[in-house]
């Protein structure tokens, strides 16, 4: 038997799918209701995977996809009368083009950000840098105002001389 594929990262179990995964294809012969989810994983195909790349196709493209898939089922369940008009009714559930709803500022100003400065790495390592940056200045400040308070007050031990009183100037 082939091995169900792992899914992305960013996909595993995101509850944005949950909607569609679980909508019901219908009923099974044996009159236990199918989800989307559970036929997806008879057919070994990894559910939150499929719902994320049908999320990113054009409406009639995904439901053909759907269609196709849900035919394949080896035990058509007993109320599917017709897979594509079941797919366009599933796929209405599915929330449209993940990751790519609405243009960022920079792209609606017509600015282009690099690639590099769009990845992940990239925005994990500049909050790393800025925990440290930030980390590094407190402990710099903490440590400026405890030499200010010592270099203010005597250490334990130092005999501080006696002051004379000032004179009037005769």
């Amino acid at each position: 038997m082939a091995e169900m594929t792992r899914s992305a990262p960013g996909f595993a179990l995101a509850p944005q799918f949950d909607n569609f995964l679980f909508a019901l294809i219908g009923e099974e012969r044996n009159g236990m209701p199918l989800s989307v989810v559970s036929a997806l994983a008879r057919l070994n195909v990894d559910p939150w995977q499929e719902a994320a790349n049908l999320a990113q196709l054009p409406r009639t493209t995904a439901a053909r996809r759907l269609a196709s898939l849900i035919a394949a089922l080896p035990d058509t369940p007993s109320t599917l009368l017709d897979p594509g008009a079941n797919a366009i009714r599933l796929i209405a559930h599915l929330p449209r083009r993940i990751g790519l709803t609405a243009p960022s500022a920079a792209v609606s100003r017509n600015v282009s950000i690099p690639a590099v400065m769009r990845s992940r790495a990239f925005r994990y390592g500049a909050l790393i840098l800025m925990v440290t940056v930030l980390g590094g200045l407190s402990i710099a400040a903490s440590q400026r105002s405890t030499a200010a308070r010592n270099v203010d007050a005597p250490t334990a031990g130092t005999v501080i001389p006696p002051m004379s009183p000032p004179t009037s100037g005769q």
